[in-house]
């Protein structure tokens, strides 16, 4: 990468990375190994690294383009007047659609998740009571500053490896290289599988609407936000890599169909696990550790769908300016939770169409054209027109993915 230029001073390196990694890994990691159960282990481990690759690189790209501007701005401002009137529409409704599908998805998950942890205490909490609450809680937080969500997130982070290790440390100690390597199999075929595992892996490295935040946050130092772009994805495919080894070095790839068969949710998943460990304790911590999961990646999805509407809105950044804004990102979401507890279910799959656009395609032409008209003075992505075709395909290519997959057009592992 070139020369890059850094402020005097600068707020911690690790709140940055809490940051990315917090919004990263969420309960949605459960799900990994259902879905990537029919390309297996090193395949699907390819793809993670693939996915990865990419995914850090048009965050960087986001970033590039962030830079020509003045800090506080976002995808709004930036894409207007890089991409104009069509592009910024399209991106805007995709950003809106994913950070307000995401803020409610996580509302449901944490009232049912804490609905779940307080019946394990004897308290009878609804699950819609929990979600609003939970909410308020991560309003609050939000409202404070970028600060705030940093330390608490950092918090959480923390609390959340700590649990995960404490959890999956027992799998990995069980690990049986004869179910990793499916020598049942023999003629096991994986690759017919691995092309639908890719939108399932872009959308388990989402944190570009985070990157705004950093510039906000950092100021235009772009050496510090890079290394959190980098630490921060890096400890999501360090984790991502352990949960895949302990679950499919532990169950037997055709057991994941009967998962599948069943929605492939976490409980399904956790007895399955309970059975190879026979452990009473692995569902406590996998409750814990849910817990965890959901209120990072919650704050952080927030964060960045908060920053985003205060730049599109023009609301500045003063105690009433954030309440303006901090209504704006949470009102509709709660409202949603509260009357619509498992409505997302139905949203939620498109969710990952519409992140492809602002994750992946609108970067790529963000990077082009701010090169176009800044020559990027304050930092450039390597790789030059190469890298900004590979995330253009890449992008384009998943949404093709994704589209196949709805109309069932792509084998599947049953």
């Amino acid at each position: 990468m070139a020369t890059l230029t850094t402020t005097q001073t600068s707020p911690s390196l690790l709140g940055g990375v809490v940051i990315i990694g917090g919004t990263i890994i969420g309960a949605g990691m459960f799900s990994l190994p259902v879905v990537m159960s029919g390309a297996w282990f090193f395949w699907s481990m390819a793809a993670l690294v693939f996915t990865w690759f990419c995914m850090l690189h048009s965050g960087l790209m986001i970033l590039e383009a962030n830079l020509n501007y003045r800090i506080g701005s976002s995808f709004d401002t930036i894409t207007k007047d890089l991409l104009g009137k069509g592009w910024n529409i399209v991106n805007g409704i995709s950003i809106a659609f994913v950070l307000y599908i995401l803020t409610y998805a996580y509302i449901s998950a944490s009232g049912s998740i804490l609905h779940h942890t307080f019946a394990e205490m004897s308290l009878n909490v609804p699950a819609r009571a929990a979600g609003f609450a939970f909410a308020l809680l991560v309003a609050f937080v939000v409202w404070l500053s970028t600060k705030a969500v940093s330390r608490m997130t950092a918090i959480v982070l923390g609390a959340k490896v700590i649990t995960f290790f404490l959890t999956f440390g027992s799998l990995l100690g069980h690990v049986q290289p004869a179910t990793l390597f499916n020598v049942a199999e023999s003629h096991a075929s994986y690759t017919p599988y691995l092309l639908m595992t890719l939108p399932f892996c872009l959308a388990s490295f989402g944190y570009h609407g985070n990157v705004p935040s950093l510039v906000k946050y950092y100021g235009k130092d772009p050496r510090t936000i890079v290394k959190c772009l980098i630490y921060g994805t890096l400890l999501a495919l360090a984790l991502y890599s352990v949960w895949l080894l302990g679950t499919m070095g532990n169950i037997p790839r055709p057991e994941f169909i009967g998962i599948a068969q069943k929605g492939g949710n976490i409980d399904v998943l956790v007895q399955a696990l309970s059975g190879v460990l026979n452990s009473r304790s692995l569902d406590l911590l996998l409750v814990v550790f849910s817990n965890f999961a959901v209120a990072s990646s919650f704050l952080g999805v927030t964060l960045g769908l908060f920053d985003y509407l205060a730049d599109l809105f023009g609301f500045d950044d003063s105690a009433i300016g954030r309440f303006k804004t901090a209504l704006l990102t949470f009102v509709p979401p709660i409202v949603g939770g509260l009357l619509w507890p498992n409505g997302f279910l139905y949203a939620i799959g498109y969710a990952g169409l519409a992140a492809t656009i602002w994750a992946a395609i609108v970067p790529a032409l963000l990077a082009r054209k701010s090169r176009e008209r800044f020559g990027s003075p304050k930092f450039r992505v390597w790789g030059g027109t190469p890298m900004i075709v590979l995330i253009l395909v890449f992008g384009v290519g998943n949404a093709v993915i994704h589209i196949l997959s709805s109309f069932n057009l792509l084998p599947v592992y049953q």
